[in-house]
C-alpha cells in the first residue's frame, strides 16, 4: 500500500520490499539522530497487520508459534516465529494481546501466506483470523518518546520503542498534528535496527535459516515449550549440535563510496575476493555515529578476530551470536 505520507515535504520513496513508504525525508542522519534521541516517528504502514480473535486465540497460537503465549499478559509485547517442519524460519511475528484480540505485524506482503497457514490449522478452535492491513497502519515511536498515543490505539511496547496499530484513515492526520515530532524514513529505522543487531525476515534469513543463527533464541523462541512445528530441530541444535552459521556485526571501510548490497559475498581478507566464500552481507547501512556498518551471516567456524572483506570492502567483525 502506498502511504499518504509520501506527499510530505522532502519524502523520497523507498524501493524493494519497503516500497510504499518513505526511505527518508531529505536528511538521513538528522532523522537517525532524532530517533536515537527519542523524537519523531516512523511510517511502517506498508507492513502487514493480522488480527486473531476468539476465546482460544492464545492457547491456539501457543501450539503454532515458537514463543510461549498461552498466558501472555494483556498489553505485554512479544515476538515469535513460524517454522517449517525442518525448523527453518518461515515467518516472524511481532505481537501483543489487548485482552480480546491478538494484534500482529509482519513483513510487507507476507500476511497472506501467514493467514493461509493459520487458517489451515484452525480445526475446532474458537478463533477468527483476519487480514487487517487495509484498516490499520503500523507507526513506530522510538524508545524514550514522550509523544501521546491517540485514545483507543493498541500499542506494542518494547525496549526499542512503541509500535502503534493506528487506524489507517487517521495516518495522515496523525502526521499533520506532529504530536510525535517530525517523520523519519525507513532508512533511519533500519540503521538503528542494524546497530541493535536485530534480525529481519527476508534480510537476515534465507530458505535454510534456523533461529539459533540469528540470536532469536530467547527473544522469539521459548526453549521450555514444545508442540510446535519445527520444535525438534530447535531442541536438537540447542542440546546436541551447533548452528552452521552465525550473525555478525561488521564495521565497513568508510573510504568506499558504495555500500555492499544484500548478498555480497564475504571472504577472509588473507585470501581476498578469489578465496572461498565464508558468508554474505544481509543488511548494510550508513549510521550517523558508527559510519558504514552491516549485519552478515558467516560460517560458524570463522575466527571471531578474522579480518574479512565484503566484495572489495574491508570489514571488521563484532560477535553477535557466539560461535
Amino acid at each position: 500500500m502506498k502511504s499518504p505520507l509520501l506527499t510530505l515535504p522532502g519524502a523520497v520513496p523507498a524501493e524493494g520490499v519497503d516500497e510504499g513508504v518513505a526511505a527518508h525525508y531529505g536528511d538521513l542522519f538528522r532523522e537517525q539522530r532524532a530517533l536515537a534521541d527519542g523524537t519523531g516517528f516512523v511510517d511502517l504502514s506498508h507492513r502487514g497487520v493480522v488480527t486473531v480473535t476468539g476465546d482460544d486465540r492464545l492457547s491456539w497460537l501457543h501450539l503454532l508459534l515458537t514463543q510461549h503465549v498461552s498466558d501472555l499478559p494483556t498489553g505485554e509485547a512479544t515476538e515469535a516465529l513460524v517454522l517449517s517442519a525442518h525448523g527453518h524460519v518461515e515467518h516472524a511475528l511481532y505481537l501483543v494481546d489487548d485482552g480480546t484480540t491478538v494484534w500482529i505485524h509482519v513483513e510487507p506482503g507476507t500476511q497472506e501466506s501467514l493467514i493461509a497457514y493459520l487458517e489451515s490449522m484452525k480445526f475446532f478452535y474458537r478463533v477468527e483470523v483476519a487480514d487487517s492491513t487495509a484498516d490499520f497502519a503500523v507507526v513506530h515511536l522510538p524508545a524514550g518518546s514522550i509523544a501521546e498515543v491517540p485514545e483507543g490505539v493498541v500499542v506494542r511496547e518494547t525496549p526499542y520503542g512503541r509500535d502503534l496499530f493506528l487506524p489507517r484513515a487517521d495516518l495522515e492526520s496523525y502526521a499533520e498534528k506532529a504530536a510525535a515530532g517530525p517523520p523519519a524514513g525507513i532508512l533511519a529505522y533500519e540503521a538503528l535496527r542494524v546497530e541493535h543487531h536485530r534480525p529481519r525476515l527476508g534480510f537476515e534469513t534465507d530458505h535454510r535459516t534456523i533461529p539459533h543463527e540469528l540470536g532469536w533464541i530467547g527473544t522469539a523462541v521459548h526453549l521450555q515449550k514444545g508442540c510446535y512445528r519445527g520444535q525438534e530441530t530447535v531442541a536438537r541444535v540447542q542440546n546436541l549440535g551447533k548452528p552452521p552459521r552465525r550473525l555478525v556485526f561488521l564495521h565497513l571501510d568508510g573510504s568506499e563510496v558504495h555500500l555492499p548490497p544484500h548478498g555480497t559475498e564475504i571472504h577472509l581478507a588473507d585470501e581476498g575476493p578469489d578465496g572461498r566464500k565464508i558468508g554474505f552481507i544481509t543488511t548494510s547501512v550508513r549510521h550517523h555515529e558508527l559510519g558504514p556498518v552491516a549485519l552478515a551471516l558467516v560460517k560458524r567456524n570463522v575466527a571471531v578476530d578474522a579480518r574479512l572483506v565484503a566484495g572489495e570492502t574491508a570489514a571488521a567483525q563484532e560477535v553477535v551470536v557466539e560461535p
